[in-house]
């Protein structure tokens, strides 16, 4: 059968030939479906590689005619944007010149060593290293060379890593495709060699037991989703790999960590409103996992451990922001609980660190991260938080980034945290919870050269449609025009409770130097002001998210910063799907619109119970299949099935070929039906990345491309000096 014909660009056809190049234009194919009595076409389901799990493992299986299809938009982009290539390489030599290039992170101390991981001038990928624990610096030894190990390959990424803890052993997984399907192997430290186990097709956590001879993993099913915890016997083929934990929900999925004092390994299974934790003893890998808490709807909580006790950071009870309780190892159900940090409205408990002397916790409010650190009492009958020596570490920028570092260890005193701000490189501080004493260890380094003080910070409130008031964050240089005249680079994500955090780019500075106002909306769908903002932001709540992306667009044009027209916006995976809803919802409010693998065919995807992500996915965006309701609000706002015909601005999208959490044929898609009916002069654009998946370039320079094709592009469309 022969493929949908698309028509090819003439790009490149001679020296003389000065005629403008023809966008590809998608054959249409209908495609009829019903739901709930409700007909729906579309035209361009095509696209859909009936073998995309195959393509998912090997690429090259895409069939021709699609290959053809995106082969013809990546050469269109190319064409159009032809001008735009010097300025590209102008901004990533720039920004490769704001990297030390030979750079690497402050060791951790972990029993006889400290490990660091760190880059060489002109190497794409990290090092993993170590040296003697209080031992020369240059005393390194190299245990994983990530150049060596990508040598030859388009894509490379190294997922989790996990020692063994004589420190002899390194389980490591790698992914070459960019599908996210990592393979386990193990290291001899002492030799440098990997010994024959081999674990294909992997999600990527690892754990090792106590002794260090029982490896855990996660194995995905046919879908590509992480349900099944595997035990490997280390010697052995993984033929022989025992399976500990099998999910039967495939709305949930598993995760693998362990806890600080590394006495258990935690089986986490969730979805996006629903945990469930199970215990491994690591001193007793063979027996069977142990419940702490059976799901309940809604139920959200995170283990740690602390001798006789677990400590449980729970939303139980309504606290719909956490508490903290502890209960006896041996008896974990919730009539044991008893609290230990009480909920407070407004204040995110975010995470909760454990240690032999101290507890920790990173907690947000006032849209502001702060550190609390609580001794714990040496008193075994007593409290178990000292609450009088309770203090906390924070900052006074108007807006900044805080980041906690766990560490290797349990017996230890010190913790290690980041700081930054959108004009403050990061500073990486080791503190002492007993002395207080707060050590600087590293400042990010800019080789070419930055000044905080040329550079200023703000945070607004943009009131939203219904009155809530949306954080923004702004970044511009002192000597940027305050008149209107500005362009301005609008950042925005509101998904999953995910906050975007304030913090230090070294990239987002050649926008700023040409011209740009650098700004993020803090919207609905994070839980940048708590689980509220989040709870506000999804569901039958989710339009929230995009009228508050407006409502901040309209803000910044009231206060003077920028004018209608002048906004070039942009996000990334469910990002890019507001990127499309707003495209749709207020074109003319912006320029240009930049999305980079945007979720925009939401109803369609989640009408596929058989795609990755989809069944887990339902208590985000709602359940189209099961309820009427949730088909017609998707179908509301889903952005493929809302584009019409009317003046869109500017659109650049971008995809992976492999990518498992949005699919490559929903930007292509997307585009194809933009492109049919977009009423203005304004590009439609393309780019597929043919080798990679959802983080686009594996490599740390080749990443810096991207960054800078996207920013070449805002630059262009904005007019501004190169």
């Amino acid at each position: 059968m022969t493929g949908p014909i698309t028509a090819t660009t003439n790009a490149s056809s001679g020296a003389d030939d000065i005629s403008p190049p023809s966008p590809p234009i998608a054959r249409r194919l209908p495609v009829v479906s019903a739901h709930h009595g409700v007909t729906l076409t579309d035209d361009y389901a095509w696209i859909r590689a009936e073998n995309w799990q195959e393509v998912m493992r090997q690429p090259q299986a895409l069939a021709g005619h699609i290959r053809h299809h995106l082969d013809a938009e990546n050469a269109y982009t190319k064409a159009v944007l032809a001008d735009n290539e010097p300025l590209q390489e102008t901004l990533f030599k720039e920004m490769k010149a704001r990297l030390k290039e030979d750079d690497s992170q402050v060791p951790q101390p972990d029993g006889p060593f400290e490990y660091f991981p760190r880059f060489v001038k002109g190497g794409q990928y990290a090092q993993l290293c170590r040296i003697p624990r209080g031992g020369p610096a240059d005393d390194v030894a190299i245990l994983l060379d990530g150049n060596a190990e990508a040598e030859g390959k388009s894509y490379w990424d190294l997922g989790a890593t996990a020692r063994t803890g004589d420190h002899k052993l390194l389980a490591y997984a790698t992914d070459d495709k960019g599908s996210e399907l990592y393979t386990v192997r193990i290291r001899d430290l002492d030799t440098g060699k990997d010994l024959a186990d081999e674990i294909p097709d992997t999600h990527g956590a690892l754990e090792w037991s106590s002794d260090g001879r029982t490896l855990f993993y996660i194995k995905v099913d046919e879908h590509q989703r992480p349900l099944f915890v595997y035990s490997h016997l280390l010697g052995t083929s993984a033929s022989q790999d025992k399976l500990v934990y099998t999910e039967k929900d495939s709305g949930f999925f598993v995760g693998l960590s362990s806890t600080q004092s590394k006495k258990f390994i935690l089986i986490d299974i969730h979805d996006h409103e629903t945990s469930e934790v199970h215990l491994i003893d690591a001193d007793d890998p063979a027996a069977p996992p142990r419940l702490v808490a059976a799901r309940k709807v809604g139920h959200e909580y995170g283990v740690e451990h602390h001798r006789s006790l677990l400590i449980i950071t729970t939303n139980s009870n309504g606290a719909e922001d956490f508490r903290v309780v502890t209960t006896p190892v041996h008896a974990t159900g919730e009539e044991n609980w008893s609290e230990i940090v009480p909920y407070k409205p407004g204040r995110l408990i975010l995470d909760v660190g454990v240690y032999g002397h101290f507890m920790t916790r990173l907690e947000r409010e006032d849209s502001l991260p702060r550190i609390v650190i609580t001794p714990i009492n040496a008193n075994a009958g007593g409290e178990f938080l000292d609450a009088d020596g309770e203090h906390n570490i924070a900052f006074a920028e108007e807006a900044y980034a805080l980041g906690l570092s766990s560490g290797y260890e349990f017996e230890t005193t010190r913790i290690r945290f980041t700081y930054s701000s959108l004009t403050t490189p990061a500073e990486t501080y080791d503190y002492d919870m007993a002395t207080r004493e707060r050590t600087l260890r590293k400042r990010q380094e800019v080789p070419s050269g930055h000044n905080p003080a040329d550079y200023v910070t703000r945070r607004l409130l943009a009131p939203a449609k219904d009155g809530a008031l949306v954080p923004v964050t702004l970044l511009y240089k002192k000597t940027a025009p305050l008149d209107g005249s500005a362009p301005l680079f609008l950042y925005g994500y509101g998904a999953y409770g995910i906050a975007m955090p304030a913090s230090f780019s070294t990239a987002r500075l050649s926008l700023v130097d040409r011209g740009f106002i650098f700004a993020i909306a803090h919207i609905r769908g994070g839980k940048d002001k708590g689980y509220r903002w989040y709870s506000d932001g999804k569901m039958k709540k989710k339009k929230n998210t995009f009228t508050d992306f407006i409502a901040a667009g309209e803000h910044l044009i009231a206060e003077g910063f920028t004018q209608r027209g002048r906004i070039v916006a942009n996000g990334g995976s469910a990002g890019g799907m507001l990127m499309g809803a707003i495209a749709n919802m207020a074109p003319d409010l912006f320029l240009a619109i930049i999305a980079d693998v945007p979720f925009v065919d939401v109803l369609n995807t989640m009408l596929d119970k058989n795609l990755p992500l989809t069944p887990p996915e339902w208590p985000e965006w709602g359940n189209p299949l099961a309820s009427k309701d949730d088909f017609d609000y998707i179908r509301s706002y889903s952005p493929y099935d809302n584009v019409e015909a009317k003046d869109y601005p500017h659109i650049l999208a971008l995809a992976g070929l492999t990518d498992p959490r949005v699919t490559y044929w929903e930007p292509a898609k997307w585009i194809a039906k933009m492109r049919a009916l977009n009423t203005s002069d304004n590009l439609v654009l393309l780019k597929t990345n043919m080798g990679a998946g959802h983080g686009g370039a594996s490599g740390r320079f080749d990443g810096l491309k991207d960054t800078a094709f996207n920013y070449a592009f805002a630059i262009k469309v904005a007019g501004l000096e190169t």
